[in-house]
């Protein structure tokens, strides 16, 4: 079958069953073979690539059971459906993050395949990811950064086909944008905790420099106390901040908020009653941590399934995710 062609990898640590499989969801996506189509013959793909018959069935099998082929008794394999290749590049795997993966995958059909990748926050990785799936991905789904070359690497893409994600910097009208709001949104959740928060004396921002969490929220966040009367600071190096009473701590950062727990913890200081404490981005285990931490933070399981539902559909979508507080036994 001319349409199909597969040359296996010996030096690679994945195993040949496996790369078939890739390769034939790979030309299904890339509409090299199409619904209808006769697959090549166990006998025949034993010859032409030089593969075991236990090998050939393997994979053959494991694409009967994703519904990718189906065999017809004495006539062969046969393309079943269409497959949906999706390219998916997230900065990095966070909690927070596999709640949006697992939303993500759920809300998608079987014949939908995610092909994950991470930049890190590095722009050469960005650029040779962005490069290498060009053109062989049916849609692209991108969490941006701030850098000034992302925008001029994603005109390597068709912008009809990409969805940028969670942060809408270096987005493109014509790009579909599914996204939450570090600003007004960040304000109007605080606001809606305001009796709370003006149970403390002092609020404090932790950012610390090592943090890729858009400036944006602690803008809004001092907007936020000045209209309030509030007393506030930001820190930026929690390795040296201070934990007071009287004082609530917002923190964009997981590894910053254990600092605060160890340090109120060392003083004996409880969390809802001697000290406040507010993260950012809600996480399966919040809500058992010290009986429970109050979160600021976006759906990402709405921002999940919101994704699924551009990658199955034809539209443009532009979507912000509603952020909110999350109010437990810490504030």
């Amino acid at each position: 079958m001319k349409a199909f062609q597969f040359s296996p990898d010996s030096t690679s640590s994945v195993p040949k069953f496996q790369q078939l499989i890739q390769a034939f969801q790979d030309a299904i996506s890339q509409k090299k073979l199409k619904p209808g189509d006769v697959l090549p013959s166990v006998n025949q793909m034993c010859k032409e690539c030089n593969l075991s018959r236990d090998t050939v069935f393997k994979a053959y099998a494991e694409l009967k059971k994703r519904n990718v082929i189906e065999s017809v008794p004495n006539k062969g394999y046969f393309v079943a459906g269409e497959i949906t290749r999706v390219f998916l590049f997230l900065d990095t795997f966070k909690a927070y993050k596999e709640v949006l993966y697992d939303s993500f995958r759920k809300s998608l059909p079987d014949h939908v395949t995610v092909d994950l990748h991470f930049h890190h926050y590095y722009i050469d990785v960005f650029k040779n990811q962005i490069r290498e799936s060009a053109g062989k991905y049916s849609k692209y789904l991108i969490m941006n950064f701030d850098h000034e070359e992302v925008s001029e690497c994603l005109k390597q893409l068709d912008p009809k086909k990409v969805l940028i994600i969670d942060w809408n910097i270096n987005a493109k009208d014509q790009h579909s944008q599914i996204f939450q709001d570090f600003g007004q949104s960040v304000q109007d959740a605080l606001q809606s905790g305001i009796e709370r928060i003006k149970a403390y004396q002092h609020f404090c921002f932790v950012y610390p420099d090592y943090t890729y969490h858009p400036y944006e929220s602690v803008e809004f966040f001092l907007r936020f106390c000045k209209q309030n009367g509030i007393k506030h600071s930001i820190f930026t190096d929690p390795d040296n901040i201070e934990v007071k009473k009287g004082t609530v701590y917002l923190s964009v950062s997981d590894r910053a908020m254990v600092k605060l727990l160890d340090k109120a913890r060392a003083q004996k200081m409880e969390f809802g009653k001697d000290v406040g404490l507010i993260s950012y981005n809600e996480t399966p285990m919040k809500k058992y941590i010290d009986k429970g931490i109050t979160v600021l933070s976006t759906d990402f399981e709405l921002m999940g399934k919101k994704m699924a539902k551009f990658v199955q559909g034809s539209k443009a979508e532009f979507y912000c995710v509603p952020t909110n507080l999350i109010t437990r036994n810490s504030l």
